[in-house]
């Protein structure tokens, strides 16, 4: 592993500093891009307008058609937790803005798969809608929404998904990352593209006298459900989803949050009152989840959308327990991965450029979780496949893939596919995440195939680890006060938490529970307790570690330790 300090410019600190940020976080700030005063102000008033995106006026227009003639209207969402709250976000606003007929659809990930499907179209048709809306999914459904339209159903797209090379003609589609669409933030999630439409809507409606001698809706409220999804979903942080973020954040921590929301705080043990990103991403986003990898995305959905406590902290501990299911299985799945992609290491012990694994005992709801665990300990490219338990479709693989930074997954694929166009049936994604559909026959030459892409597009720099942090901590910001003060800050992908390198003196070291380092490190002058989780190997007596701050609470007494993230390579 490279440890890489960040370069930052002091005259941008400083500038931070004079504008009353304070002198750590004016450093982590500038070493992450931020580069004037104005780019931390989180006030709604700095959103991008919904005016940017393509498309937005005509899904306003369709909406507020649908409402006023009371069309039956449904909501197709996905099955993670971006779907799961781009659907809660759609069918609270659309109700709130006097939408009376609207409910949902979510496709099962095993018979349905991905998107909207030709079946879920006629599911939709013969259930009497007259509007059918994709919410996180949509712009690959060529298929699907050509066959609701002939059915007779208006089509609205909302995504953000890259788009292939042919595109769908719904009567209107919003997509941050459909061509020709000039909207700065590329990183919108779904829930976030669904909030802007609703804001559309609301602007239309309000023109046309609708709140007239009435307050309108108060679509903040949906704020905490955008941070959710947003954070959940891992899309990149810029500068506007930070304020989405920021702003449902500053919500739950006032207690304002729908019912659900507070259920899965309770359920996962955590405190709303010092709610962080950390929840989304580790706590909250893992139980919405579960439900669309084993079981069904609609008792997620459901603790989103209701207002009684009692049945949201009912499906929130339902939501626990499958959870629990997901991580024995995952556990499982993971052993026998990590043996498949190790044994795939050359004699010398390095890893192929990229990595591809199945087992017929894989369970196709949990690759992903696989994928990103291997991509992780071997820093290489990988997919994880399972064998497809739909009907008719056992002759199939499903896998998901995960990414390093420097190789577009989505545009692999497409390579792959431009090369062997008998291989993918489907595939899809982004830069850092995708997933695709082989026959089962063709795992070799799949594997092979994308194996040779990664050898061709990486670079030995791109294939070593590399952890980027920022400096030396300064003793003076080694205690609780300052961790609080940090955990309160927007952190996620592109955004990372502050991460820590210097040289310390191993004090001590011993292994806690046979998998995790527990150490004692002389951090300047000052012994500091530290862990470092899934190491079992012992240091060297002097190491250059990197490392993250965490309060350890124990028998009342709070104290800052070191969470090792990994130590410089020699």
């Amino acid at each position: 592993m490279k440890i890489i300090e960040r370069e930052i410019s002091q005259a941008q600190v400083d500038a931070l500093v004079q504008n009353g940020v304070a002198p750590l976080l004016a450093r982590l700030f500038v070493g992450r891009g931020v580069q004037s005063p104005q780019e931390l102000d989180t006030g709604l008033q700095h959103l991008l307008p919904p005016s940017g995106l393509k498309g937005i006026e005509a899904a306003a227009q369709l909406l507020a058609q649908a409402i006023a003639a009371q069309q039956r209207i449904c909501i197709v969402a996905d099955y993670d937790c971006d779907g799961a709250t781009a659907c809660a976000v759609a069918v609270r606003g659309l109700r709130m803005l006097g939408a009376q007929h609207v409910s949902y659809e979510v496709p099962d990930r095993v018979q349905d798969g991905y998107g909207l499907s030709p079946a879920i179209a006629r599911r939709v048709a013969a259930q009497g809608y007259g509007l059918l809306v994709t919410v996180d999914n949509g712009i690959g459904s060529i298929a699907g929404v050509r066959e609701a339209q002939r059915l007779g159903l208006q089509v609205l797209v909302t995504d953000h998904h890259l788009p292939g090379s042919e595109l769908p003609t719904p009567e209107a589609m919003v997509n941050p990352n459909q061509p020709g669409c000039s909207f700065a933030s590329k990183s919108l999630a779904g829930v976030g593209v669904m909030f802007y439409v609703l804001l559309q809507l609301r602007a239309l409606l309000r023109e046309r006298g609708a709140y007239a001698a009435a307050p309108q809706p108060k679509l903040d409220t949906l704020l905490p459900l955008v941070a959710l999804g947003t954070v959940a979903d891992v899309v990149r942080l810029d500068t506007n989803n930070r304020r989405l973020v920021d702003q449902g954040l500053l919500r739950i921590r006032k207690g304002h949050m729908p019912a659900g929301m507070r259920a899965l705080y309770q359920a996962a043990g955590k405190t709303w009152q010092q709610a962080s990103t950390q929840d989304f991403g580790f706590a909250l986003g893992p139980r919405i989840n579960a439900a669309g990898r084993l079981a069904d995305m609609t008792i997620g959905i459901e603790c989103l959308l209701t207002d009684d406590f009692g049945q949201a902290l009912e499906l929130a501990q339902a939501l626990d327990r499958i959870n629990r299911q997901r991580q024995h299985l995952e556990g499982d799945m993971r052993q026998q991965a990590f043996a498949l992609a190790e044994g795939l290491c050359q004699d010398s012990g390095s890893a192929p450029a990229a990595i591809s694994v199945f087992d017929p005992e894989f369970h196709e709801g949990v690759v992903g979780i696989v994928a990103s665990r291997i991509k992780d300990r071997l820093h290489r490219p990988t997919f994880v496949f399972a064998a497809s338990q739909a009907e008719g479709k056992t002759h199939e693989l499903k896998g998901s893939g995960r990414s390093i930074p420097g190789f577009h997954l989505r545009d692999a694929l497409d390579l792959l596919a431009k090369r062997h166009p008998d291989v993918l049936l489907r595939f899809g994604g982004h830069a850092m995440a995708a997933g695709c559909t082989i026959r089962m026959e063709h795992f070799e030459r799949f594997s092979s195939a994308f194996a040779q892409v990664a050898q061709e597009l990486l670079s030995a720099d791109v294939l070593t680890r590399c952890l980027h942090t920022d400096g030396a901590l300064p003793a003076e910001f080694r205690q609780s006060a300052v961790v609080e003060q940090l955990n309160l800050q927007v952190w996620g992908q592109g955004f990372e938490p502050p991460t820590f390198s210097e040289d310390m003196e191993i004090v001590s070291q011993r292994l806690v529970g046979e998998k995790h380092l527990k150490l004692q490190l002389r951090h300047q002058g000052e012994v500091v307790d530290g862990i470092w989780f899934g190491r079992t190997e012992p240091l060297d007596a002097w190491e250059h570690l990197a490392f993250r701050l965490d309060i350890n609470e124990w028998k009342g007494e709070r104290k800052v330790q070191f969470l090792v993230e990994g130590a410089l390579q020699s």
